[in-house]
């Protein structure tokens, strides 16, 4: 009897330990949580979105004989648009995507916020059969640029923004974790596991309330994990570390290959064609679109990006060519590197659910709304628990404590 009273009262005070954690830290982290998750929720569909807002821009009319213009000459059209040189280029297999010429310039990178951080992060698309430029815009006007970098930093500059997102993310995961431990059901009788797995709809306000934070936090929680500890990798250097050591069963960093153009050789007339000619030949099957980044410097090279996929980013070939020549110096492919890296690269499309498609984008959504409703939820059972506590110390003379109350 002694013992089953001890274990009783371990169990007892374990749960109000657990309690206390999921209280305060949701209170500490509640705020900053549904920005971001409301944010993500926010984003997910912003392709599907910008893809019908934006139409005019991104899609052309594909004439009968299409005969895509020279590299040169749309790069030469944007360039003049923009008023700069394009720092990347995408081009599309789809034969009836205009192509896009992205300008992007830092600014004061110590700036307070995201705006001040950023000169330039615009792009102009253009017609590859008529080199016609069919729009322009500026992301940092962008709704979904800035929900983006509200998500992403609280729309300060990174270095400040991105630490509190990050910590405010772990802390999530903590309360994802006490959460279950306080949701986990006595016994699986009937009655409990309804109460569980299951929301009384009919209920009062209290405990309806109480159903909906526990019930869909419940079912959402395995993809909200991976939501929160995805985020964590981009926001913390050393969990992305820590994730790369574990997926690639090494403390050592890839190398990095960089080669240099020969500033001797004899320029051809239009390296930046044959550049261009030179990576659709190298990503001429299986790619659904080519990244390309013009050279920097006099030994810098042009960098082209091969990807597999309409959305995703994360199964991309890489070569690098020459500026002066276009000629082919190094490529690297997907399979070539480790587990580390495939791990890091799938990240964004493994936060945003693109990875799965469709499906995976609705389990994203579902779950980023699930997850910015937990901490309004979570507050109005503190605070009516609180209101209860507060009246019954007057009435009664009791001190004040935390109420560990299981409404189910």
């Amino acid at each position: 009897m002694k013992q089953a009273k001890t274990k009783v009262k371990k169990k007892g005070t374990v749960k109000k330990i657990v309690a206390f954690l999921h209280l305060w830290l949701g209170l500490l982290s509640g705020i900053i949580v549904f920005i971001v998750a409301i944010t993500g929720c926010l984003f997910v569909f912003q392709q599907e979105i910008s893809n019908l807002v934006h139409r005019d821009k991104f899609y052309v009319e594909v004439p009968k004989n299409a005969i895509v213009q020279p590299f040169s000459k749309l790069k030469e059209t944007a360039d003049k648009a923009l008023g700069k040189s394009a720092t990347f280029i995408t081009t599309y297999r789809a034969p009836d995507k205009a192509w896009e010429f992205m300008c992007y310039e830092a600014g004061d990178q110590n700036a307070l916020t995201f705006f001040g951080s950023i000169n330039r992060y615009e792009s102009v698309f253009v017609d590859p059969y008529t080199a016609k430029v069919t729009g322009y815009i500026d992301y940092t006007k962008d709704f979904f640029v800035i929900v983006k970098y509200i998500h992403w930093s609280l729309l300060l500059n990174t270095p400040y923004g991105q630490p509190i997102v990050g910590y405010a993310t772990l802390l999530f995961v903590i309360l994802l974790l006490t959460g279950l431990v306080l949701w986990w059901p006595k016994n699986l009788k009937k009655s409990n596991f309804n109460k569980s797995f299951k929301v009384k709809w009919k209920a009062g306000f209290k405990r309806l309330n109480y159903d909906l934070h526990n019930v869909p936090g419940f079912y959402a929680l395995f993809i909200t994990l991976i939501l929160a500890l995805t985020g964590m990798v981009w926001a913390m250097k050393w969990f992305e570390t820590a994730v790369y050591v574990a997926a690639s069963q090494s403390t050592t960093p890839p190398s990095f290959v960089t080669k240099q153009s020969d500033t001797t050789a004899v320029a051809a007339s239009s390296p930046l064609d044959i550049a261009f000619l030179t990576a659709s030949k190298e990503f001429s099957s299986g790619y659904d679109r080519i990244g390309l980044s013009p050279a920097f410097g006099k030994e810098g090279v042009i960098y082209a990006i091969g990807y597999r996929g309409k959305e995703v980013y994360y199964n991309t070939d890489e070569i690098q060519l020459d500026q002066y020549t276009g000629k082919k110096l190094y490529r690297r492919n997907y399979n070539d590197k480790n587990n580390g890296e495939k791990l890091i690269g799938m990240n964004y499309d493994i936060h945003v659910g693109a990875i799965l498609g469709l499906p995976g984008k609705i389990l994203a959504f579902l779950a980023s709304l699930i997850a910015s409703s937990l901490p309004i939820t979570g507050f109005i059972i503190w605070y009516g628990r609180k209101k209860k506590s507060t009246a019954g110390h007057t009435k009664e003379k009791r001190p004040f404590k935390v109420p560990v109350v299981d409404l189910r």
